[in-house]
């Protein structure tokens, strides 16, 4: 199952989607059928040999390139998570201000990276994070239930906006490349097939149904609920609405931060085994080359994290770049050419609307995204929500991209 931590964004993309827009267009099912396609051409040869199979040396690098650049996007949003999200948990415990040096996003974001990421993304090997996966269902049961409660305690403290609840918005190819970076993952989709008993289409099927569906429920579920609750006010990161006084808000953004935390390396492992296939293929393993990348990794990740704290357009940005080719076009295509025949048959046209759709969707997205960073996207860094404030008098931070 896809981490949960990125399905925290989808609330403020069903405000730029549109509230009913996003409830009737079920993405998941395309989402099904692509994970679907991904396995049953291309599990015996594997993705990157297929790929080249079919579309040669530049489809090899495109390939390439967007497996390299999922999971690195995907660690920079981590770490503005992180910063947004554990600065508001220690101004809170220890009753210091923003300016402080607990309050600084940056130094928080230095201190977990060099005492918890870095240290575990250089593990060589993924089996002793294992655990991860289950402590992240456990932990995505509390924060859904604590939205789900805040949804209702939350009445009449936040003014609902004149537009809140509208049938379509002008985000929608934004919104489609943000609900692919919560799905996506595609790129572990082969280590699960071969772990299966027994593994065939039939059974890959009903695991991708089974994981799917239930994705799809807590999305739902957390995203009507955060975005009935807050409306035109939501923010990128859903947790960053509630108010710095709610403890069971503290708790779930310590909670949520751990997970961010233990899946930071994943996404480096991932990265990481990226490159070396790519560039160090043919040579043996080394425990000084995987030290050097790993750390190279890390620390490309933290800087370019400091550049903004705009974690919409970061999860735009990879989703239209990155998640949408791996998620609808790439596997689509591979099945169109794999199956021979005839392109224009009954078969392959989900495969077609998958390659289509995904095509629009990255192209008007990619535009648009460039558009919003030219003309200035603004952002609240961890600041305190105005119906938070009340009587009370806080610095009100934003930021431009």
């Amino acid at each position: 199952m896809c981490p949960y931590q990125r399905r925290l964004a989808l609330v403020e993309r069903r405000m730029e989607m549109g509230a009913v827009l996003d409830i009737l267009m079920c993405f998941d099912i395309l989402f099904d059928e692509s994970c679907e396609i991904s396995l049953s051409e291309i599990c015996s040869s594997g993705s990157p040999a297929l790929i080249q199979s079919q579309f040669g040396k530049p489809g090899y690098y495109f390939l390439t390139v967007a497996q390299f650049l999922y999971p690195l996007i995907a660690m920079i949003s981590y770490n503005i998570i992180i910063g947004d999200t554990i600065t508001k948990v220690l101004m809170r415990m220890f009753d210091v201000s923003r300016n402080s040096l607990l309050g600084n996003r940056h130094f928080i974001v230095f201190l977990c990276t060099l005492f918890v990421t870095l240290p575990l993304s250089l593990y060589r090997t993924i089996v002793r994070l294992s655990l991860v996966s289950f402590l992240s269902l456990v932990f995505a049961a509390s924060i859904v239930i604590f939205v789900v409660i805040r949804s209702f305690t939350m009445v009449g403290l936040v003014v609902p906006s004149s537009d809140g609840i509208v049938f379509a918005n002008t985000g929608f190819t934004e919104a489609v490349g943000v609900i692919a970076f919560a799905y996506m993952c595609h790129h572990n989709s082969f280590l699960l097939f071969d772990v299966l008993d027994n593994p065939t289409q039939s059974r890959w099927n009903l695991v991708t149904h089974i994981s799917i569906g239930f994705s799809c429920l807590i999305i739902v579920v957390f995203g009507i609920c955060g975005y009935v609750t807050f409306t035109g006010t939501v923010q990128g990161d859903l947790l960053e609405n509630f108010c710095m006084n709610d403890d069971w808000a503290n708790a779930a953004r310590l909670i949520f931060t751990i997970t961010i935390m233990l899946t930071f390396p994943i996404e480096c492992f991932v990265t990481r085994e990226v490159f070396e296939n790519a560039v160090f293929k043919e040579k043996q393993s080394s425990l000084l080359r995987h030290s050097i990348l790993t750390v190279c990794l890390v620390i490309v990740t933290f800087a370019l994290s400091t550049l903004t704290d705009c974690l919409s357009i970061v999860l735009e940005l990879n989703g239209v770049l990155a998640a949408v080719p791996l998620a609808y076009i790439l596997p689509a295509a591979a099945y169109i050419r794999v199956t021979g025949g005839p392109y224009f048959t009954f078969e392959k046209a989900p495969a077609i609307l998958l390659a289509t759709s995904g095509f629009l969707i990255a192209m008007i997205g990619t535009v648009k995204s460039v558009l919003d960073m030219i003309q200035g996207v603004k952002c609240s860094h961890g600041a305190e929500m105005n119906y938070c404030i009340q009587n009370s008098t806080s610095l009100h931070n934003a930021s431009t991209f």
